[in-house]
């Protein structure tokens, strides 16, 4: 499942720095100038999982394949953009490509990167770029709501009246200055506007880029963020982007290790990142181990079996049979799969079974 996040954010902020940090396969040019990020970077990124690396011990498989997921780094937005501005246009339709955004905020001082909105203020930033996304929105619904109007008038359609309604609620919503993330649409309601791929509807996590004297604590500039987005019900994550590009640049492990120490940490925060990303995008894993391999596979929360089947193979959905499901614990509990199913912890599972986050499972299936 090739599923994306956008890193947006203002000119100079540090997000093709967050990329070449985030990215395992391709590297962002990061310069001190606007527009530096023209055509979208996309790095396909492991995704880190201590239980992939738990199973693979045990089973000792001839490779590990892990889970990925997408980050696409995109053009530094301006006041503007919703008209046209710098490389509004192109910034947009390249937002509205993607599954999440991950929205990048200066929250560090330092007068040898170019600023050009003023003195720092992140909730300022955030506001710039939630006005365009909001505007590009409100342009997109208001041409639907013509149209929608004339059908509704003219034929009585029910079907048409009904989707009236769900877009005049988010027209007002956008003209009072809001995202229509919080606006709380059923799945139902959001087919009216499933066909205009609205910006603010889009599931957004915050990365504020702090100074390395603040990497820990957070400074006033980040708290004032999390206070801002408060509301939003969104997560804010505390990283230096420049840092994480170093650590990721280190192929030693005991270089990465010693390194981490020196700046207190357990872990890149990069990793919080990726794991924080991948729940955003409502995602799940689930397992396939054996002597060849040992695999994680990204599906959708909720998936039942013969969806995540298909994720290996359309004929695994197709001619779905049923599924030899181990919980992840029960699989390390036990030692193996042969251990499992001795203690009577396999499970046959069928066409309804809702697939577990973590779950070990083998397919059968006839075509």
């Amino acid at each position: 499942m090739a599923l994306q996040a956008g890193i947006v954010g203002l000119p100079n902020v540090g997000k093709s720095t967050l990329f070449n940090a985030v990215s395992n396969s391709a590297k962002a040019q990061a310069s001190n100038y606007r527009f530096c990020t023209i055509e979208p970077n996309v790095g396909q990124v492991d995704v880190p999982d201590f239980r992939m690396d738990k199973l693979a011990e045990l089973v000792k498989p001839e490779r590990i394949v892990p889970t990925t997921i997408e980050f696409v780094d995109i053009a530094g937005l301006v006041k503007g953009a919703s008209k046209g501005e710098g490389l509004g246009n192109k910034f947009l339709a390249n937002i509205r490509e993607v599954d999440a955004i991950v929205h990048v905020i200066r929250c560090f001082e330092d007068e040898n990167i170019l600023r050009e909105e003023g003195a720092i203020n992140p909730v300022s930033d955030k506001e710039i770029i939630d006005t365009e996304l909001q505007l590009k929105d409100l342009e997109s619904i208001e041409k639907k709501v013509a149209r929608t109007e004339k059908m509704a008038k003219t034929g009585g359609d029910a079907k048409a009246k009904a989707e009236l309604e769900v877009l005049k609620r988010c027209q007002a919503h956008l003209e009072q200055g809001k995202n229509l993330r919080e606006l709380g649409l059923s799945k139902e309601e959001k087919q009216a506007t499933a066909d205009l791929f609205l910006l603010t509807e889009k599931p957004v996590l915050y990365v504020a880029n702090v100074d390395e004297g603040s990497l820990h604590t957070g400074n006033k500039f980040s708290q004032a963020l999390e206070a801002a987005v408060k509301a939003e019900n969104a997560q804010v994550i505390v990283m230096n982007n420049t840092i994480e590009a170093q650590i990721s640049e280190m192929e030693d492990p005991a270089d990465k290790e010693m390194f981490l120490s020196e700046y207190g940490l357990k872990e890149p925060g990069l990793n919080r990142l990726i794991h924080s990303a991948y729940r955003l995008l409502d995602l799940i894993t689930y397992f396939t181990a054996g002597v060849q391999e040992v695999r994680a596979w990204t599906i959708h929360t909720g998936w039942k079996a013969p969806q995540a089947a298909g994720v290996i193979h359309s004929d695994f959905e197709k001619g779905f049979i049923k599924a030899e499901v181990i919980a992840y614990d029960d699989f390390v509990k036990y030692g193996s799969e042969s251990g499992a199913r001795d203690a009577g912890r396999l499970r046959i599972e069928g066409k309804e079974y809702v697939v577990a986050d973590g779950d070990v499972m083998h397919f059968r299936f006839n075509v």
